[in-house]
C-alpha cells in the first residue's frame, strides 16, 4: 500500500476561492465587506512574514484587511487599549493578535481582551467553551484546517470511526479532539504520559499527531488505511549541513501502511492562514444574525 497524499496546498487553494465567492455573496448581501485585523508586536521576521501573507490572501479574498504593528516595547495596557479600540470598531468583524508576543506582554491577558464574536484565532477561553458545549463559535485554524482535510479526505462521514490525537495543547490537540466528538468519532486523547503509545495509536481509523518530536510515528505505529494528519513541523540536521523540515510522522515509513497522509511542508500548513480568511467570514455573518455560508 502507498499512501494517498492528502495535498493542503490545493485544498486551501479552493477554499480561498470558495471564501471570496462569499465574501460577494456577503457584499451583495449586507452592501459591507468583512474586515480582519491583524496586530504584530516586535519585529521578529517570521511573524512579519506571516502577517504580510494574511494581509494579502485577506485582500485578494475582497475583505478589508486592517495591520497595525506597534514596536517591541509595547506596554501591555497599550496593546489591550488597541484591541478594545478593535472590539468597539464595526468595520473590524476578526481580531488576529499574532503570538507570541515579547516576553514581557501578558499573552493570556491579550487573548482575553479579545470579543470572542471577533476571535478568528479561536483562542479565547468563551471560543473553547462554545466549541465543547457544542454552540456556534469561532475555532481554532489549524484543528479546524485538519478537519476539513479530514472529512474531504473521507468523503465526509466520520461516525463511529476511532480517532487518536497525539498531543494535548490548546492550540491544537484539545480542539482538534473536541471537533472530532462533535463528528461522532470516538476520540482517544494521547500525551507524553500515555502507557503502550504505539498500541493505543494503531487502534486508530484517524491519527493526528501534534506533539512537537521528530518523525516520532513509525510505521508500526499506524492502521493499515487509516488517515493520518500530520501537524508537526520541526526542523532537523540536513545532510548538506543545513535543515530540513519534518513531521511528528515518519512519512516515508509510515506512507507504506496508511491510506492518507499529509506531508510537511504542503499539508496542514497551507490551511492556517485559508481557515482565518473563513472564520473572518463567518464572524461577519454570526455578528449580523446571519446563517453560515452553504459552501462551508
Amino acid at each position: 500500500m502507498t499512501a494517498a497524499i492528502i495535498d493542503g496546498k490545493e485544498f486551501a487553494a479552493g477554499l480561498r476561492v470558495r471564501v471570496g465567492e462569499g465574501v460577494q455573496a456577503f457584499k451583495a448581501e449586507t452592501g459591507s465587506v468583512p474586515g480582519l485585523a491583524v496586530v504584530l508586536v516586535g519585529d521578529d521576521p517570521a511573524s512579519a512574514v506571516y502577517v504580510r501573507n494574511k494581509g494579502k490572501q485577506t485582500v485578494e479574498a475582497g475583505m478589508n484587511s486592517f495591520e497595525h504593528k506597534l514596536p517591541s516595547d509595547t506596554a501591555q495596557a497599550d496593546l489591550i487599549a488597541l484591541v478594545e479600540r478593535l472590539n468597539a470598531d464595526e468595520s473590524v468583524d476578526g481580531i488576529l493578535v499574532q503570538l507570541p508576543l515579547p516576553g514581557h506582554l501578558d499573552e493570556l491577558a491579550v487573548v482575553s481582551a479579545i470579543n470572542p464574536d471577533k476571535d478568528v484565532d479561536g483562542l479565547h477561553v468563551v471560543s473553547a467553551g462554545r466549541l465543547a458545549s457544542g454552540l456556534p463559535g469561532l475555532v481554532s485554524c489549524t484543528p479546524l484546517g485538519c478537519m476539513m482535510l479530514i472529512r474531504d479526505t473521507l468523503n465526509g462521514d466520520l461516525a463511529g470511526k476511532e480517532a487518536v490525537v497525539i498531543g494535548r495543547s490548546i492550540l491544537v490537540g484539545k480542539p482538534v479532539a473536541q471537533l472530532l466528538l462533535a463528528a461522532n468519532c470516538t476520540v482517544t486523547m494521547a500525551h507524553s504520559r500515555t502507557r503502550d503509545l504505539a498500541d493505543v495509536v494503531r487502534r486508530a481509523d484517524i491519527v493526528v499527531a501534534a506533539v512537537g518530536r521528530p518523525e516520532m510515528v513509525k510505521a508500526d505505529w499506524v492502521k493499515p488505511g487509516a488517515c493520518v494528519i500530520d501537524v508537526g513541523i520541526n526542523r532537523v540536521p540536513a545532510a548538506d549541513g543545513k535543515t530540513r523540515l519534518v513531521g511528528d510522522v515518519d512519512t516515508a515509513g509510515v506512507s507504506a501502511v496508511a491510506g492518507s497522509i499529509t506531508p510537511v511542508p504542503g499539508g496542514v500548513g497551507p490551511m492556517t492562514i485559508a481557515c482565518l480568511l473563513h472564520n473572518t467570514l463567518q464572524a461577519a455573518r454570526m455578528r449580523r444574525g446571519m446563517p453560515q455560508d452553504r459552501r462551508f
